[in-house]
């Protein structure tokens, strides 16, 4: 697996993965044991083990073992630090957006003022 910095960088790379976006998708709902959190997914359930292995070490999923089984959540705070970053990309990118309108306007200005010349 290539480095990451950053939990986040971890949590990013993991959602990279349809399979584990799928996971992701399920678990929504609430926790589910691991043997029908695998039911949809075509594959064995040592390769279905390693993509919750991944989703859990970066923090989105947490496992425990109840009896026999074990069951998987979501875990809500990495999601949120998520989301907190994506919001924050999401404003410094309308006030790039803004002073690029704004410069726009002022130079079309300029232009129409320049041809009345």
């Amino acid at each position: 697996m290539p480095y990451h910095s950053t939990p986040l960088d971890l949590a990013f790379h993991a959602l990279s993965d349809p399979t584990r976006r799928a996971v992701i998708s399920r678990l929504a709902d609430g926790e589910i044991p691991v043997s029908v959190l695998a039911e949809p997914f075509d594959m064995a359930l040592p390769s279905f083990a390693q993509h919750l292995k991944v989703l859990e070490d970066c923090g989105l999923i947490a496992s425990e073992k109840r009896g026999r089984s074990r069951w998987c959540r979501l875990v809500q705070s990495r999601f949120d630090e998520a989301a907190d970053w994506m919001q924050a990309e999401r404003r410094r990118a309308a006030g790039r957006l803004d002073r690029l309108e704004a410069y726009l306007d002022k130079t079309d200005k300029e232009d129409r003022r320049g041809d009345n010349d």
